[in-house]
């Protein structure tokens, strides 16, 4: 039961109250509020690094933060870098470097807070022609920092392992046990099975090897892990035969490096076989991998270092690649004939994991920025760098608040028994998730003991089985952990980092679940992101309602560009049929966040989204194979829009509002956009849009209100088809709700879903109040006024308001502290509050110093 209480002047005082992203209770509302400093640049984050970070307006996402030098900065063959607590770098703790290769530099220690300074200069190969330094920059490191320090690399070599195998020895500890118990392990003939695909495959008579890479890469894995856990020969004279196979006949440089992972995937292959197998290998066998290795190894090191940790995110090193150089790093760095070449490598990919790891480096939320649908692409990097990093340096990498926080953000992201509710490429896939992503929970579970994690793991335990990729780990682990859901669980997570929220209405039931994601993003779009900034999907009962339309089936195909990637796929907006690029420029913000037992809210910007045409080089590459032109008629071009600001409210359990405020410096087409997989039923008298899922039982009912007239129309073809037709790949809903010639109008869209018609009350509307069963909203729709949005209940005393007046909460006149916030009175952990928000400055790494 919730206690309910009757405001007064006194109580004023004593609530919650929350300004900004401040949880701390404030005495007194403080009635003055701070402006938004003049010339504050763009937030969003470069692609490229163009500016050291970091700097006076940089918040901080960890203490210590890494120093990055953008390469381009770099003008000798090493940096060296200093840090200091005075601007002349006088005082007693300043730290002067040695010179080194790599443009970043991490400082393996705790920073005491206030202001540091720091700088950098360029230096020969032995670091003893120095440039000059510098310009000095500032940064200041506060209280609130969450604190993440790694052991110095000179710790980690010391505890590294001498002795093969060593790739997995932080299962050194449980290997003989597993052994003695392998043959009754639920997954043993899985793991024989896969083998077996390898141990009937006749490496010698293969034709062209070096194409089937990704093959070998899997029996490599295959035999790797039977043979370690069985000891069978059969398996370790099959994974002999392969390296073999492949130091028989070296590839060229056109077949090793034919693409990004084929050089990773033959050096796995090698690595895989010299690790486990290096007491029992010739000594020509031994010498000619290491030479192999050493090919990868010296190739891509030569590419990576300056550009990794200056790069926002390149899939693929992330991926996989990292991994694996760092694998063969690690089997080769006591060698005497590699070690001089190896050392370095070793030690620029233990900094760059510390300064850019698990997701860029700037990323804490725990959810995978570049979208849901290749985050199992990442998920063995992701749980095998840390696992050997905390065995090896003898510190726990799983503390990171990234991994804190990943448990929580699978369960509310990638739901157990359901779609992904999240973006990007590949996200529109499949009915349950993937299966790495339950054997991540399971790592998780097992790893950190997180509570959301062990529930998801316990919710997919038949798909933790399925994954092959960690069964090795699985295989030498107890798997005890708690699988009830954690009891404090929200209905609301916000990712400030990456731009998302996440909405659920019963997040551990999936039968009873509406769930609502919502993204605008400093990251932009771009990569296996799409240009969807203040887009939604909507899923009930694990199905979609609405969501983002298209097929990905090739990156960057026509389809891809056109009916995929481009913003008229998603629930969003159009201006003069314009979308966003496709581009870190074009971004947005979740600019606030809050929610309680009755009603969890969002409110996105998106006005920097319409930036323009896509000017990447990759993408531009890309529309000229497509034959596409970026143009006003393909959707593409400069918009004159100033605000696109859109508020979301789930009224729990059935309703979603959405409220959007939109502006231009002159009259434009608005085009507002809704997808579906169904057919919409349109009523375009009461501008009702209705369709139905026979498959699950459900209707979904949206009302659409504007300050203007608007014409609705829907079309189930894309603008360009995708290449592979056939069933999996029918066309879908696109419903266009469109203004035309106003500089200025706003959209109010009341979204009900019900298990049948008679269940999804009707929307009842005098003037600018709207009745939605025992929901009463009042929404100002006319641009010329000022907005106003707020939310009351007939039974309940939950109020949200939105706008300059002080609104009434449970019968007494709320003094609002800022004009222009949102405020949220509402049950949160059983205790009625008042939360008021105004905007949170987004964060980015690329800001110019004021």
């Amino acid at each position: 039961m919730h206690t309910k209480f009757r405001l007064s002047v006194y109580l004023l005082f004593v609530v919650q109250l929350f300004i900004g992203c401040s949880s701390d209770p404030l005495p007194e509302p403080d009635v003055t509020q701070p402006e938004t400093p003049a010339g504050v640049p763009d937030a969003y984050q470069d692609k490229i690094r163009t500016q050291p970070y970091p700097k006076a307006d940089n918040e901080l996402y960890l203490n210590p933060a890494p120093l990055i030098v953008p390469q381009a900065m770099k003008t000798g063959e090493r940096l060296q870098f200093s840090l200091s607590r005075t601007e002349d770098f006088s005082s007693p703790e300043t730290v002067v470097t040695e010179p080194q290769e790599w443009c970043m530099y991490n400082l393996h220690r705790r920073l005491d807070t206030g202001t540091w300074f720091w700088r950098f200069r360029s230096t020969n190969a032995n670091g003893n022609m120095p440039g000059e330094w510098s310009t000095t920059y500032q940064f200041e490191v506060k209280n609130d920092a969450p604190e993440f320090v790694t052991p110095a690399f000179n710790i980690f070599l010391e505890n590294a392992p001498r002795l093969h195998p060593r790739l997995y020895c932080f299962l050194d500890d449980r290997i003989e046990e597993a052994r003695s118990r392998v043959t009754s392990h639920q997954e043993y003939k899985e793991l024989q099975s896969r083998a077996s695909q390898a141990l009937n495959t006749d490496y010698t008579t293969m034709a062209d090897i070096y194409s089937r890479a990704e093959e070998l890469r899997q029996h490599a894995t295959y035999l790797y892990q039977a043979y370690h856990l069985t000891q069978k020969e059969i398996y370790a004279e099959k994974l002999r035969q392969l390296l073999e196979a492949l130091v028989t006949a070296p590839p060229t440089d056109k077949q090793l490096f034919a693409s990004n992972f084929t050089a990773t995937n033959i050096a796995w292959c090698l690595v895989a076989a010299y690790d486990l197998l290096y007491d029992n290998l010739s000594a020509s066998d031994r010498t000619a991998a290491e030479e192999q290795m050493m090919r990868v190894a010296r190739y891509y090191y030569k590419v990576n270092c300056g550009y990794q940790e200056n790069h926002l995110f390149d899939n693929h090193f992330w991926q996989q690649n990292m991994r694996i150089l760092f694998q063969v790093a690690l089997s080769l760095y006591d060698k005497p004939t590699c070690s001089s070449e190896v050392l370095p490598m070793m030690e620029y990919y233990y900094e760059l994991w510390t300064a850019r790891a698990p997701a860029s480096g700037f990323n804490r939320d725990g959810i995978w920025h570049n979208g849901t649908g290749y985050f199992s692409a990442n998920i063995l990097t992701l749980a095998y760098m840390p696992a050997l990093f905390s065995y090896i340096a003898r510190q726990d990498f799983l503390q990171h608040p990234w991994y804190r926080n990943a448990g929580r953000s699978m369960v509310y992201t990638c739901p157990p028994n359901s779609k992904t509710n999240g973006f990007g490429d590949n996200s529109e896939k499949g009915t349950e998730p993937n299966r790495l992503i339950a054997a991540f929970a399971d790592f998780l579970a097992c790893e950190t003991g997180d509570s959301y994690a062990g529930w998801y793991a316990g919710e997919c335990s038949e798909l933790v089985r399925k994954d092959y990729e960690l069964r090795l780990y699985r295989m030498c682990t107890d798997r005890n952990y708690d699988t009830s859901f954690p009891s404090d669980a929200a209905k609301m997570v916000w990712y400030k980092d990456a731009g998302e929220v996440a909405m659920h209405g019963c997040p551990d039931d999936r039968e009873k679940d509406l769930a609502l994601s919502f993204r605008s993003s400093t990251f932009g779009s771009g990569s296996h992101t799409t240009a969807s900034q203040n887009a939604f999907n909507l899923l009930y009962k694990g199905v979609d309602v609405y969501r983002s339309t298209g097929y990905y089936q090739n990156f960057s195909d026509a389809h891809n560009l056109m009916s995929y990637r481009h913003t008229r796929a998603h629930n969003t907006l159009l201006v003069n049929g314009i979308g966003q690029p496709y581009s870190t420029e074009g971004y947005g913000s979740v600019m606030r966040a809050m929610g309680g037992q009755h009603i969890s809210y969002c409110l996105g910007d998106a006005s920097h989204a319409y930036k323009g045409i896509s000017n990447d080089p990759m993408w531009i590459d890309y529309f000229k194979q497509a034959g596409i032109t970026q143009t006003p008629e393909s959707g593409f071009g400069a918009t004159p829009l100033t605000k696109y600001r859109r508020h979301i409210l789930m009224l729990h359990p059935a309703t979603v509002l959405i409220y959007d405020e939109l502006e231009a410096s002159e009259a434009v087409r608005w085009e507002w956009l809704l997808h579906s997989p169904a057919k919409f039923g349109i009523d375009a008298t009461k501008n009702t849009l209705a369709t139905n899922n026979n498959t699950k039982g459900f209707v979904a009912v949206t009302r659409l209100f504007a300050g203007h007239v608007f014409a609705l129309s829907q079309t189930d073809k894309f603008v360009v088809p995708p290449a592979v037709t056939g069933a999996e790949y029918s066309n879908q809903w696109h419903l266009t709700a469109r203004v035309d010639g106003s500089s200025a109008t706003r959209f109010l869209a009341v979204i009900q879903v019900g298990d049948t018609q008679e269940s999804v009350p009707v929307v009842r509307r005098d003037g600018d109040t709207f009745s939605v069963g025992d929901w009463t909203v009042e929404a100002v729709l006319d641009a010329s006024k000022t907005p106003k949005l707020t939310v009351t209940h007939r039974t309940e005393p939950v109020v949200f308001s939105y706008g300059t007046d002080n609104p009434v909460l449970n019968g007494a006149s709320y003094p609002r502290q800022s004009a222009g916030s949102s405020l949220l009175y509402d049950a949160m952990d059983g205790t009625w509050q008042v939360t008021e928000m105004t905007d949170r400055t987004p964060v980015s790494t690329r800001a110019i110093s004021r």
